[in-house]
C-alpha cells in the first residue's frame, strides 16, 4: 500500500510537470510561429482567443519553480544528508545559470549567447538563482523556510513603490531583484542584460513548494484534504482580493465592454515580477488539479508523465527546435528565411500573417515529436550512471 500510495504521488509530480512545460512550449512555439503586434493580454487590442493562448501559460513558471522546491525537498527526505542536499542545489543553481546564459540565450539568437544588445536572465535564471538561495536556507528548521517564503509571497507587493532610478547607480540590483529591465554592460550603454525575471518572488515560491514537501508525504487520504484546503484557500482569497481592487497586483481590474472581456480584465494579474494574486491564481487550481492525477491512470496522464520526468531537458531543446522549425516553413511556404522573433513588427514582409491555427499546428508537432525524444532520453537517463545526468 505504501508503495502505491508512493507512486501515485511521484506520478501526479511528474504529470504535473509534464503539463506546464508543454504549455510552457505553446508560449514559446507563439514567439516563433506566431504573433501580433500587441501584446496578448493588451484588452485594448486584444481578441479572446489569443488572450487565453498567452494566459494559460501563467500557470508554468509558478508551479514549475514551486515544484521544483518540492522535490529538493523530497530529495532531502531520501538521502537525508543536509550538507549533501545543500551542494546539489548550489552546483545545479549555478548550472541552471549557465545554460540560461550559454545555451537558451544561442537557441533565442541562433548564435552566440549574446546578441547585438545583449542577452536575457529568463524562468532557468531565476531557478538557478532560487536553488543558490534555498541551497543555504536548508540548514534552517522547515519552520523557518515557511516563514520566510510566506513573508516573501504575501509582503513583496509592498515593495512596489520602490523604483531603480531610487537606488542611483544601484538601480540594476533592484532590476535583478524586483522590477524587470534592461541593464547597460558597456560604457557606451547599448550592450547589456535585459532581467526578465526579478528574483526575490520566485525565492519565495521556491521555499514555499520546499515545505509543501510534507504534504505529499502525507497518506493519500490526508494529502488530498491539505490539497484541497490549499485549492480552495488560494483560490478564495484571490477572488476576495482581486474583487476588491485592495492589494496583490499592480493594476486593478475593470468593467469592460462585454461580460467576456470583463474576466479576462479580473484575471489579467501581473508576471514580471509575480504578483501574489498572480501567484494565488495559479497555484490554487494546480493543487487540485495535483488530486486528480492521483485519480486514476490514463493514457493522457502517461503521456504528460514523459514529458515531466526530463522537463529540463525538453525545455533546453525545445528552443532550438521551434526556432529552426519555423525558419525553415516560412522559407518553403513562402521562398523567404523569415526570423519572427529577431524582426520588428515594422519590418515583417508582405507575406507574415499571424494564425492561431498556425501557432497550434506547430505546437503539436512539437509536442509529438518531443514525446519519443523525451521518452528516449528517458529510458537512457534511467539506464546509465553518467555524472552529469542528474543536472539535465
Amino acid at each position: 500500500m505504501i508503495k502505491k500510495e508512493q507512486r501515485e504521488r511521484i506520478y501526479s509530480l511528474d504529470i504535473m510537470r509534464g503539463l506546464v512545460i508543454i504549455l510552457m512550449a505553446l508560449d514559446h512555439v507563439r514567439d516563433f510561429w506566431s504573433v501580433e503586434s500587441f501584446s496578448p493580454l493588451d484588452l485594448t487590442q486584444t481578441y479572446p482567443e489569443y488572450f487565453f493562448t498567452r494566459w494559460i501559460t501563467h500557470f508554468c513558471a509558478p508551479v514549475f519553480v514551486f515544484l521544483a522546491g518540492t522535490s529538493a525537498f523530497l530529495y532531502h527526505h531520501k538521502i537525508k544528508d543536509t550538507k549533501a542536499l545543500s551542494k546539489f542545489l548550489l552546483v545545479r543553481g549555478l548550472w541552471l545559470i549557465f545554460i540560461e546564459i550559454m545555451v537558451v540565450n544561442s537557441s533565442w539568437a541562433l548564435g552566440f549567447f549574446w546578441s547585438e544588445w545583449g542577452f536575457t536572465l529568463q524562468v532557468i535564471w531565476a531557478l538557478g538563482i532560487g536553488m543558490i538561495v534555498m541551497a543555504g536556507l536548508v540548514y534552517f528548521s522547515d519552520k523557518v523556510i515557511l516563514i520566510i517564503g510566506l513573508l516573501i509571497l504575501f509582503g513583496h507587493n509592498l515593495l512596489n513603490p520602490v523604483v531603480p532610478e531610487d537606488l542611483g547607480s544601484f538601480g540594476w540590483i533592484w532590476k535583478m531583484l524586483h522590477e524587470r529591465g534592461w541593464q547597460s554592460l558597456n560604457e557606451q550603454g547599448d550592450w547589456g542584460v535585459y532581467f526578465a525575471y526579478p528574483i526575490i518572488p520566485w525565492i519565495g515560491v521556491m521555499a514555499v513548494g520546499y515545505v509543501f514537501g510534507h504534504i505529499m508525504l502525507f497518506e493519500k487520504q490526508k494529502r488530498t484534504r491539505w490539497l484541497l484546503r490549499l485549492s480552495i484557500a488560494a483560490i478564495v482569497l484571490f477572488i476576495v482580493l482581486r474583487f476588491t481592487n485592495w492589494y496583490g497586483d499592480t493594476t486593478d481590474w475593470q468593467s469592460q465592454k462585454t461580460g467576456l472581456f470583463t474576466l479576462m480584465s479580473f484575471i489579467n494579474t501581473q508576471k514580471y515580477p509575480p504578483s501574489l494574486l498572480y501567484l494565488l491564481m495559479t497555484l490554487g487550481p494546480s493543487f487540485l488539479l495535483l488530486i486528480l492525477f492521483e485519480k486514476r491512470s490514463t493514457k493522457i496522464f502517461e503521456i504528460l508523465r514523459v514529458f515531466g520526468r526530463v522537463p529540463f531537458f525538453f525545455y533546453v531543446l525545445h528552443f532550438i527546435f521551434i526556432h529552426l522549425t519555423s525558419l525553415v516553413y516560412f522559407k518553403l511556404v513562402h521562398g523567404q528565411w523569415f526570423d519572427l522573433v529577431s524582426t520588428q513588427s515594422k519590418n515583417w514582409p508582405a507575406f507574415y500573417e499571424p494564425s492561431l491555427l498556425r501557432l497550434y499546428l506547430a505546437w503539436l508537432g512539437t509536442i509529438v515529436c518531443f514525446y519519443f525524444i523525451c521518452k528516449w532520453y528517458d529510458r537512457y537517463k534511467s539506464t546509465h550512471q553518467h555524472w552529469w545526468l542528474k543536472y539535465l
